[in-house]
Order: structure tokens, then sequence, then C-alpha cells
């Protein structure tokens, strides 16, 4: 009988790196738990004006503050806003010129009296351009120029020495997210336009639709639910790349049912080999659940993962197959797709 292992011990250096962690993270937890609850109604009129405007929000901060608004101008673009990001030192030698009347400029200053922030105010209220002010302070000189301030309130920084930005820029981007997200419900943005604007990645795949992803044409096997199982893996048999599964229509095309690999290995198993020779109808999966070629693949990959299957059948208006989604073209995308069946 081997010997119980001892219990492995943490050394206490990482114990403490843990529970400082731990503690940054709560801190930040709790500053965010204050702006919500502080949240003005000046959010709400912050919203109008951008729902308003007929030209772009132009983000601008200085340092960390800019690096959130770089984000913070990322993310309203993203999610139907026209935004740009303007560096404020830049501005004031030469990149004015990208603002306009219709614009509307989003500031972000905690102290509110940022040097590169407060040589803007003069120039855009020139241009007659409104101004909207994220900041922690509401009597600084950046609040008081603005139209609209949007305040954090004196939240203080996290960690031991409580200097270095982070409760603050983590609330001005948790701002700036509420900002885009509620405008962009307001302007009813659908998933698909979503799609349109993130093509690329592992997120623009989730958003394309079943057709943009489905396999189709000769990928496709389908016959006739009269044929024997026999005459159908054989009359439907080819060297290249093919579906795992045949779909079954009837004499008017319509999809009727869906005889799998797994299927074929399952009868083998069993050695039930003469039910080779009768028609395949007997053995198929009747009335497979489908999915329409408009849909998004996210309602797809759902479907998949939920009902533990790898092939979705695609049908048109008629009922009848015009694709397949197979889910070894996909399986990169789905949430879990630990211990699937075939």
């Amino acid at each position: 009988m081997s010997a119980l292992q001892p219990a492995s011990v943490i050394p206490t250096v990482e114990v403490v790196r843990l529970r400082a962690g731990k503690q940054i993270i709560r801190e930040e937890a709790t500053a965010l738990s204050c702006v919500a609850e502080n949240l003005s109604v000046q959010f709400s009129h912050a919203v109008e004006t951008i729902l308003a405007c007929t030209g772009r929000v132009v983000v601008t901060g200085m340092g960390k503050a800019g690096w959130i608004g770089q984000k913070i101008a990322a993310t309203l673009s993203s999610t139907g806003t026209p935004a740009q990001f303007l560096h404020p030192a830049e501005a004031v030698h030469g990149d004015l010129g990208c603002l306009h009347g219709d614009d509307v400029v989003l500031a972000l200053s905690n102290s509110g009296e940022t040097d590169e922030i407060c040589q803007l105010i003069h120039h855009l209220k020139s241009m007659q351009t409104s101004l909207i002010a994220i900041t922690g302070r509401e009597t600084s000189t950046l609040a008081a120029a603005a139209d609209i301030t949007l305040s954090l309130g004196p939240l203080g920084e996290a960690g031991q020495l409580k200097l270095a930005p982070t409760n603050s820029t983590t609330a001005m981007l948790a701002v700036g997210d509420a900002l885009a997200l509620v405008i962009s419900e307001e302007r009813g943005f659908t998933p698909q336009d979503f799609a349109r604007f993130h093509p690329g990645g592992s997120l623009g795949n989730r958003l394309k639709t079943v057709a943009e992803t489905m396999r189709h044409g000769s990928d496709l096997r389908i016959s006739n639910e009269t044929l024997s199982i026999r005459d159908v893996l054989v009359g439907l048999s080819r060297p290249e790349r093919r579906t795992g599964a045949v779909m079954l229509v009837d004499a008017d095309g319509g999809l009727t049912g869906i005889f799998t690999d797994s299927d074929l290995a399952r009868l083998l198993e069993q050695r039930a080999d003469e039910q080779l020779d009768q028609p395949i109808s007997k053995v198929m999966t009747q009335r497979p659940v489908t999915i329409a070629a408009d849909a998004m693949l996210t309602d797809a990959l759902a479907i998949l993962s939920q009902r533990r299957i790898s092939e979705l059948p695609v049908v048109d208006p008629e009922g009848q197959p015009v694709g397949l989604i197979d889910i070894t073209d996909v399986i990169g995308l789905l949430p879990d797709v630990a211990a699937r069946p075939a």
C-alpha cells in the first residue's frame, strides 16, 4: 500500500501576492459600485446628446485616461456610433482640424485639470462643439466648461501607494461602456449590424449567417428515404471530403430524416448487417431538428451544443434541404465540445 502523499504547501510569498491581488480587484469593484449608485440624470442627457449628434463622437484624454478613451471610442464605433480618438497634445498642433461643429467631444480627466485637456476647452467653445466630461471632480475646470458632466466622485486609487490610475480609469471605462451600450440599444442595433463591423476572428465567425458557413452543393449527401441503406451508401460514396450524414427526402424533396455515420457504426456493432438491405427510413432519425439558411450561426451553435448533435440540416421555406452545418467545421466556436457523441 503506497504511502499518503503530503499535501502541497503554498509558499508564503505566493499567499501574500494572491491576497494583495484580490484586495486590489475588490477595491476596484467597490469603486465601480459607488459610481453605479451615484450615476445621475446627467448620464441620460449624455445619451440624448450623442443620439442627436449628426457628426462623430470625438474622445480625448491624456496619459492613462487617453488609453481608456481609445477603448471607449472603439466600443462606440463597433456598436453603431461613429467615433474616433483625438490625442489632446496633437490636437493643439493641427489635429483640431478633424473637429466639426456637429461633433460631440467626450473628454476624460479624473482631476479635471489636465493641462492638455484644459487647453482644448477654449477652442471647443469657439467651434460650438458639445462637450461631455467624465471626471472625478465636479468643481474642476473641465466640469465647469462642459455642457454635461458625468462625475465619478472622489474614488481614490487602489494599491498600497494609491497613486497609479486604477479605480479612476476602471470607472471611466465602465461609464464609457455604459454610454456605448445604452446608446446602441436605443438605436436598435442588432446582431446583424454588429456582425457587419466584426467580420474577422472567432467573434466574426460566430456572427456569420448559417448560409455563410454551411456545407452545400456537392458536399451534401441527399437520398430518397425509400432506398436501402446499402444502396444509399454505395450510391453516395465519394473519395473526397464529405459530410458525416445523409439527409433523406420524400418524393417531393422534403426532408424526412437523417442517417449518420454513427448510426451505421451502431448497426455494425450490433451485427445487424441484415438491416443494410431494408429501407433507410426504418432506421433514420425522423423529423430531425433543422435550421434556416438566414439564421445566425450562433443559433446553430446553440442547437448543436444543447442537443449534443454533430450535424444540423439546413432547409428552405418548403422544408427541402439546402445545406448542412457539420460540427467539424465549427467545433472551435462551440462553448463546450467535451464528451460530445457523434
